[in-house]
């Protein structure tokens, strides 16, 4: 959620420069960021008793989370290396750089998770899993490509397979609630819950930092490989949804999942197009043919990693057209996807103090996102002119930073 890779050095205490050939990732992070809040704030689904799907709910449902996880991806990629991976003494810098962001990104995540507020907070997952991909920064782009096929296609069967085991436990090994500081007294718990029982499973969600260290290992600033990431992106989130709906829809699919116990009373069909958190996916083996929001299959990592490498390339795109002309028409998104760690961490706390509240008088849910989106456009758009870190992002930045540095050699 950090803008890491599109922040060259800094110039001056809390400031900095971005380079316009990496604008087009900032815009996405953006879009991914305001996508998310979209989803906080407003219904996914209509009223009962047919609880149909909402236009939000259909298209930021699943996937601005992983856009924000492929995104993490790239920014590792550009900030080790780029196309060349970096190796020996330099990986390891980078490595010991990566993981204390992660760690001040565990600790305001853990900080949040403490909050009532009815919103499935990513930033400990996410913390966790710039852990986990750690071992594959060094990689080169070929073994990437295998390494992502890989973990698309496997970590979906493992988390089926090993899911029941945990959810049978006696204590069951999921949380139910936002990761926090208490959990960390019950360490198989939280575990059980972050790998496979969450609302964010790290095993499968490796998947999208492994696409999108893909994605940074390529040639960004060419047209050509743009063009492919809009192409290619598109061609595989359609085909993954196709053959979800057809194994849903035609071959039997939602017919023998919504005879399970844990799906009856439930609008299935409307769950398999919005988002199935909530059911155990367990119990029939449908569970992986659907490509629904958040389902952790190989079909969901399929489409909403497609989409992500799609609107990446659409805002490198832009940003390339924005160099050309010499108009960052993309700072409007750019400016607060360079600091999602801060914004993100402010919308979780503002939404937490309306959490079983009413509204305040006149306002409606379309009102609450208006006013956090345009606040938080605001804000970016301010920063990029002051050309200043976010204040979550100075701190992650400057341990960074310290835990990467390397002393110089001596004669």
């Amino acid at each position: 959620m950090t803008s890491q890779g599109t922040v060259p050095p800094r110039k001056a205490s809390g400031e900095h420069t971005v380079s316009s050939r990496l604008t087009g990732i900032d815009a996405a992070r953006g879009a991914a960021l305001l996508g998310m809040m979209s989803t906080h704030l407003m219904p996914t689904f209509g009223p009962s008793p047919q609880w149909e799907p909402t236009f939000v709910g259909l298209v930021f449902s699943g996937r601005s989370a992983a856009l924000f996880a492929v995104l993490a991806g790239i920014g590792l990629a550009l900030s080790t290396g780029k196309q060349e991976p970096r190796s020996g003494a330099d990986l390891w810098a980078a490595r010991r750089g990566v993981a204390m962001r992660a760690l001040v990104i565990a600790v305001v995540g853990l900080m949040l998770g403490g909050l009532d507020v009815n919103v499935a907070i990513i930033l400990v997952h996410y913390a966790v899993l710039f852990l986990c991909i750690l071992p594959f920064l060094g990689l080169r782009l070929k073994a990437l490509c295998f390494w992502a096929l890989g973990w698309v296609l496997l970590s979906p069967l493992l988390a089926y397979l090993v899911r029941p085991l945990l959810l049978d436990a006696t204590p069951p090994l999921a949380l139910g609630h936002n990761p926090n500081w208490e959990d960390l007294g019950t360490p198989a718990r939280l575990l059980g819950d972050l790998f496979f029982t969450g609302y964010y499973p790290v095993l499968q969600w490796i998947s999208y930092l492994l696409i999108g260290l893909v994605i940074g290992r390529m040639a960004l600033t060419t047209a050509r490989v743009q063009l492919l990431l809009v192409s290619c992106g598109i061609a595989v989130a359609g085909l993954a949804k196709v053959v979800g709906i057809l194994a849903m829809e035609v071959w039997g699919g939602r017919t023998a999942l919504s005879v399970l116990p844990g799906t009856r009373g439930y609008p299935l069909e409307s769950m398999l197009q919005v988002n199935v958190t909530g059911l155990e996916q367990t119990g029939s083996w449908w569970w992986l043919a659907t490509a629904a929001p958040h389902a952790g299959t190989t079909l969901d990592l399929l489409h909403s990693g497609g989409v992500a490498a799609a609107v990446v390339g659409l805002f490198l795109l832009l940003g390339s057209l924005a160099e050309r002309i010499k108009v960052n028409f993309l700072v409007l998104l750019s400016g607060p996807g360079a600091m999602t760690l801060s914004l993100y961490s402010a919308h979780v706390w503002v939404v937490s103090g309306f959490t079983n509240q009413p509204l305040p008088s006149g306002w409606t849910d379309e009102g609450m996102y208006w006013a956090q989106a345009l606040t938080a456009v605001a804000i970016g758009v301010l920063f990029a002119v002051l050309r200043r870190r976010g204040p979550l992002e100075w701190v992650a930045h400057t341990a960074s930073r310290l835990a990467g540095h390397r002393p110089a050699a001596v004669g």
